[in-house]
């Protein structure tokens, strides 16, 4: 072949949730020139959603997506607790931090063992019909499958009794919650609660079982293929420890200088968003630094959000068990800033320990039953904002109403929203350094693949079959867009 250029075309990309593809151009040399992380799919929810009442926010948002409903309810229950001049009771924060924790055990345990794991566990050049969930319950044994089953049910359970709804919630109104816990349920969740810790430590254990002791995994983590030097964001409580639900956005440089610390409320001042022609997905960055494309460093606008980004942006964990995880991981990985893409993982199994935690410590507070869950909103201030760290990062929800709180205008900024440009360059540096000579095959789209997975994308839900198979396809094609060669996974 002569041609100058060849395209390749990764289309569904796998285990993420939505629809996404990748287009990878090579250049006369088979090397890549430049890539493409494309999102093909547009969600209209800030348009449909005016003329609603904006009360109805907190049981709408959820629908979403039914990986995260959880976060969307909590962002949106404090937004329209802002657009009502109201604000929730102490109570009512507690309830709903708790069930957001067990929303994270739920989403990161479905993500380490499910998603990410089979890339670690049973290998990323494993066969594909190997490298699934079934994969990783043959490699670890049953009986741990069935501890990860008990664990997400107990987390699911969890959420369905202080929110209404395992999936899609709906007890957040404005001001607080439609109803509280009772001492029975109380003593069930701290039962479940201490499952989830013990939970906890064992997947601690098995990261650095299967994955910190094997120099290859190491080596994969700590190279060059998957690393990047950005600005990470954050939120922090006032000791600058991570909390999911409440306290101060904190972003650092590249060299983990603190770089900006804002309310959420206060996001539209540093953060502004980047079009680009060939997705439906934006690309937010620092206006303090303005968008200079998508590069490393510090001069660049281009940020990252969850579990590493949250690490790089705190200065450490609030629970116990947790921080001692979080202050090894920086001591193995040589300090802090950690800029390896794939310490994503290591970070969110420490982020279930420190849900598991927090869950136990939310439920042994004596206020936590209190029936004293609302405070009932008298006005309409007409403009609100709520932020949370959602699993996969910062999230923020602004509604804007009229003066009987119709919903006139929103923004959704969702957390795979924050990485959009960060996953770009991901995808782009895993394919220069993985395809040379027109080499690919199978183990290297995996590993490009691996590239998005770090973050947990979330677009709507998506992954392998049980027997392994998923109708993805590479596609090659000359200059002249005639089709070259064709790999897939279905053969």
């Amino acid at each position: 072949m002569t041609d100058k250029k060849r395209e390749i075309i990764i289309n569904p990309v796998t285990r993420l949730e939505g629809h996404a593809k990748i287009d990878i151009f090579l250049n006369d040399e088979g090397n890549v020139e430049d890539a493409y992380f494309q999102v093909v799919e547009l969600r209209g929810f800030e348009k449909f959603c005016q003329g609603r009442p904006a009360e109805e926010m907190p049981r709408i948002a959820p629908r979403i997506c039914g990986v995260c409903p959880n976060p969307h309810h909590m962002a949106s229950g404090k937004a329209v607790d802002m657009v009502f001049g109201v604000e929730a009771t102490e109570t009512a924060k507690k309830l709903r931090e708790l069930s957001l924790c067990a929303h994270y055990l739920h989403s990161h345990i479905a993500h380490f063992y499910a998603l990410a794991g089979p890339d670690f566990v049973v290998g990323p050049t494993a066969r594909p019909e190997d490298r699934n969930i079934i994969g990783v319950i043959n490699k670890v044994g049953v009986e741990i499958g069935g501890q990860v089953i008990q664990a997400r049910a107990y987390a699911q359970k969890i959420q369905a009794i202080i929110s209404g709804r395992a999936t899609h919630p709906i007890n957040n109104l404005p001001g607080g919650l439609a109803k509280p816990i009772t001492e029975q349920e109380r003593k069930d969740i701290e039962s479940m609660g201490q499952y989830l810790e013990n939970f906890g430590k064992f997947t601690l254990e098995l990261f650095e079982d299967a994955i910190l002791k094997n120099k290859g995994y190491v080596e994969l983590i700590t190279g060059d293929i998957y690393q990047h030097q950005t600005y990470y964001m954050g939120t922090v409580d006032k000791n600058n420890k991570i909390n999911f639900y409440d306290g101060e956005i904190r972003v650092v440089d590249p060299e983990g200088r603190e770089f900006l610390k804002f309310r959420g409320e206060k996001y539209l001042d540093h953060i502004a968003e980047h079009v680009e022609p060939w997705t439906f997905l934006k690309f937010p960055y620092l206006k303090k630094n303005g968008w200079k494309g998508f590069v490393d460093g510090k001069d660049s606008g281009v940020y990252r959000v969850a579990p590493l980004a949250r690490f790089n942006a705190a200065d450490g964990m609030a629970t116990p068990l947790a921080d001692e995880a979080y202050q090894k991981m920086y001591e193995a990985l040589g300090g802090k800033p950690v800029h390896a893409t794939l310490a994503m993982h290591w970070a969110r199994v420490i982020e279930i320990m420190y849900a598991a935690e927090r869950v136990n410590e939310l439920v042994a507070d004596p206020q936590i039953t209190d029936k004293d869950v609302r405070n009932i909103p008298t006005d309409v201030v007409g403009e609100g904002i709520g932020q949370i760290e959602a699993p996969r990062g910062t999230l923020f929800h602004h509604y804007w109403t009229d003066d009987e709180g119709i919903l006139t205008k929103l923004n959704i900024l969702v957390a795979t929203g924050n990485n959009n440009a960060a996953i770009c360059m991901s995808v782009k540096r895993a394919a220069e350094k993985l395809i040379k000579n027109y080499k690919v095959d199978d183990g290297i789209l995996n590993m490009i693949e691996m590239a998005f997975r770090a973050y947990d994308p979330c677009f709507a839900c998506a992954t392998h079959t049980l027997p392994g198979h998923m109708p993805l396809e590479i596609r090659i094609y000359d200059s002249q867009r005639n089709l070259y060669k064709t790999i897939s996974r279905n053969e």
